[in-house]
């Protein structure tokens, strides 16, 4: 798949890049995950947003929020998310490694930690995460948090 990356700011999305982004998190999140939750939690402003679009279509979005905002000490990545028109051809794992990259980029002294959906564990330990919490449901979904680095 020809994919085309892109890693900014808020501030630097354009109006159909933003809605984009949203569309797809609330396809997925809160359509398809049936789901009912406050998405705009006011983290975006400070994130970083990478995007990947193929054939002027969004197809995954993963959001890179800096220490501090939401971990104390680490850095977080957040809102990972894939078209299902994409899945099973590798768009997740590529968008993970990606924002890996740019967020050891980014604050290289910080590990990483997530608040991972229960049934991607093994999806995020391939990648080197480890869970560092017992379960929690988070709205409505069972989640843990992991960690790398």
């Amino acid at each position: 798949m020809n994919t085309n990356w892109n890693l900014k700011r808020f501030d630097e999305l354009t109006t159909q890049e933003l809605y984009d982004i949203l569309h797809l998190r609330s396809e997925v999140f809160v359509v398809e995950q049936d789901c009912v939750y406050q998405d705009l939690d006011y983290l975006d402003q400070d994130a970083l947003h990478l995007i990947a679009y193929a054939k002027d279509k969004l197809v995954a979005y993963v959001r890179i929020i800096p220490p501090k905002l939401k971990y104390k000490a680490a850095a977080a990545i957040g809102r990972v998310v894939s078209s299902p028109t994409v899945r099973g051809k590798g768009i997740g794992k590529a968008l993970m490694k990606k924002a890996i990259i740019e967020t050891q980029k980014l604050y290289p002294e910080m590990p990483i930690k997530i608040s991972a959906q229960c049934y991607l564990d093994q999806f995020y330990k391939d990648l080197g995460f480890k869970v560092i919490s017992e379960v929690y449901l988070e709205d409505g979904i069972d989640h843990q948090e992991m960690i790398l680095g």
